[in-house]
């Protein structure tokens, strides 16, 4: 019993309550409260990077994966060493797709006439700087994002390497990144929205500008029936795309979900257009850790967990896109409130 001193359960067993006895929350989540957020966030500094997918999906030795941002074809693949590049997804040649193409001892040869890239500029072909930190992939589009270039991606901090969990989970919806981090700017919505997951959510702190605009939020998880894990979590918007959701109190603390929304389509990608509505690819990558002892065993099943931590938030995301998806036809056709 020794070894047990000072030990809490992690699971709490809370009462029954009626989805609709729940305090509304309308009146706190102020449309101008969540627009300003929103507005802050869009005027942070990206440094033109963009989240592309899981760094694991890009493998060495394997197949290049092919990617679109902003209407820009993006080819992506590794050397034999690991290292990682990116460039247009046309051949410089005569405009195979090189998604479709092979990696051969590291060097990219096109499939329609076997033109090489070894990941340097090479016939017209000039890589985009990219940028893998260990689970996401980033590539700079200076052109699309038309802003003053970073070196390096505006990258949230998670626990340390090795001590957690991780895993990546896309999907993609009809309306613009700026629908998507709206979504993640608004929590009053999830116990309303999402009561198979939340519950007894309050948001203890909104932002209040620039020096303090972090939302606090106290909620519980729900694991099974009346067992919850509460918490107390932080949302953060550190750069235009992204909003950062981080664990500060109680089970799994440090633990962070990143919202990254990448959108897809060019400026032309609009209802009523020829391009169709716009689309946007929402990228959350998950990285839980645990101070508690037997964490070790969740690591060593990190193969098993991430289904299901991708099924999970495929669940959450089943709804926030439609309610992200609704944003935007609300707002592309002018009868969204105020």
């Amino acid at each position: 019993m020794s070894d047990r001193t000072g030990w809490t359960p992690p699971l709490r067993r809370r009462r029954g309550a009626d989805w609709a006895a729940q305090k509304p929350t309308w009146q706190e989540a102020r449309p101008a409260l969540i627009a300003d957020a929103l507005k802050r966030a869009s005027a942070r500094p990206s440094g033109n990077w963009f989240v592309v997918g899981a760094s694991r999906d890009v493998r060495a030795g394997g197949r290049p994966c092919g990617r679109t941002v902003g209407g820009v074809e993006i080819v992506l693949w590794r050397s034999d060493t690991g290292e990682l590049h990116a460039g247009p997804g046309a051949c410089p040649h005569l405009g195979a797709p090189l998604r479709d193409s092979r990696v051969v001892c590291g060097t990219l040869v096109c499939h329609w006439h076997g033109l090489a890239l070894a990941g340097g500029p090479f016939a017209g072909w000039e890589p985009f700087p990219v940028h893998d930190d260990g689970v996401l992939v980033w590539v700079r589009l200076d052109a699309l994002g038309g802003e003053e270039p970073s070196e390096r991606p505006v990258v949230p901090e998670r626990p340390a390497p090795g001590s957690g969990v991780e895993a990546v989970f896309t999907a993609v919806g009809r309306c613009e990144p700026q629908d998507v981090v709206a979504n993640r700017l608004d929590p009053w919505h999830g116990s309303w929205f999402h009561p198979y997951s939340f519950v007894d959510l309050t948001v203890a702190r909104s932002p209040r500008g620039d020096a303090d605009d972090t939302f606090v939020v106290d909620v519980s998880f729900r694991v099974a029936g009346r067992l919850v894990v509460p918490v107390r979590a932080e949302f953060t918007a550190p750069e235009p795309r992204t909003v950062v959701m981080r664990i500060t109190e109680g089970e799994g603390s440090t633990s962070v979900v990143e919202t990254h929304a990448t959108p897809l389509t060019g400026e032309t990608g609009r209802a009523g257009e020829a391009g169709g509505p716009p689309r946007t690819a929402v990228i959350e990558a998950v990285v839980a850790t645990s101070d508690r002892r037997g964490f070790a065993l969740a690591r060593a099943a990190a193969p098993v967990l991430r289904p299901l931590m991708r099924r999970t938030a495929g669940r959450l995301w089943r709804d926030d896109l439609a309610y992200a998806e609704r944003r935007w036809e609300l707002r592309s056709t002018g009868r969204f409130p105020g």
